[in-house]
């Protein structure tokens, strides 16, 4: 949802209050079981092309290459004797506010993550008190980057796909790269070491590129991801610093993970953040829904 702007996100509670009370249940009911059709579609076209994970397990070996910062990720998260992964499937609660100085608003969402190909499916809900707000529905598939929000489940306020939604997609994708670590040791992700405790990270796919700088704590925890990221302005877009910073640690799936994460965008007035997920479940190579 980061990709709209305020004013628009604004117009969302309007609008899904105004649907709630014109509408009323059943079409709103029926307007999210529409949604979660479609989401199901997008999920089963992610998981269905995505490619096995190879045999075996990681090895020390494996991360011989790796920049030390990364290794101590790697060694961190307890994937040394693990298997591989080739998707991955998270639960997610938090919250999400939709501008500097306006109140937070309970979130509910899931997310499913391919490696070969990168790409991911993200489904999250805003909600004020019981009234679904807002439904959103952002993915990085087959290359493009798309994202769709209906107000209560049933008015379209935002469908966006082109150049900078599949910039902005892939950027994400290779952030939230922290929940699949065996996706480190991919041949499309590449790393230029900064210091002992940072690291250029460079992602390919289907001809675009996306990079950030990763950071670690001393003892291999990731702790922030900064990039330039489009976000819409007035209409149109333009590249601005982006973070995303790891809150807290816990296991989940059988490794060490962020388990709580925050993202914001630095705007002239200070840093503004707009969502704060914490992970609840994460299964690896999940049955396909």
């Amino acid at each position: 949802m980061e990709h709209r702007t305020m004013k628009r996100l604004l117009r969302w509670i309007t609008s899904a209050v105004v649907v709630g009370l014109a509408v009323g249940a059943t079409a709103v009911t029926l307007g999210q079981r529409n949604i979660t059709r479609m989401v199901r579609r997008d999920i089963s076209a992610l998981l269905t092309s995505a490619e096995p994970a190879p045999a075996g397990v990681v090895t020390d070996a494996m991360l011989h290459d790796l920049p030390e910062p990364v290794r101590r990720y790697l060694t961190y998260s307890g994937v040394v004797g693990k298997p591989m992964a080739g998707t991955v499937h998270l639960k997610q609660t938090g919250q999400m506010r939709l501008s500097p100085g306006q109140p937070w608003m309970p979130l509910t969402a899931q997310q499913w993550f391919s490696v070969r190909p990168a790409g991911f499916v993200w489904d999250g809900t805003v909600r004020l008190g019981p009234l679904p707000v807002a439904r959103g529905r952002d993915m990085y598939l087959d290359g493009a980057g798309h994202m769709l929000i209906k107000a209560g489940g049933v008015v379209t306020v935002a469908d966006a796909g082109g150049p900078e939604m599949d910039q902005g997609a892939l950027m994400r994708y290779l952030s939230e790269l922290i929940w699949l670590p065996t996706a480190f040791l991919e041949e499309q992700i590449a790393f230029e070491p900064l210091d002992e405790r940072s690291v250029r990270v460079t992602l390919s796919d289907r001809g675009r590129r996306v990079s950030g700088t990763m950071y670690f704590d001393d003892q291999g925890r990731f702790t922030r991801f900064v990039a330039q990221r489009y976000r819409s302005v007035d209409g149109g877009q333009e590249l601005t610093t982006w973070s995303a910073e790891a809150l807290e640690y816990g296991e989940r799936g059988g490794l060490m993970l962020p388990v709580r994460a925050r993202a914001s965008w630095t705007l002239p007035d200070g840093d503004f953040s707009y969502i704060d997920l914490t992970i609840t479940e994460v299964v690896y190579d999940p049955i396909r829904p």
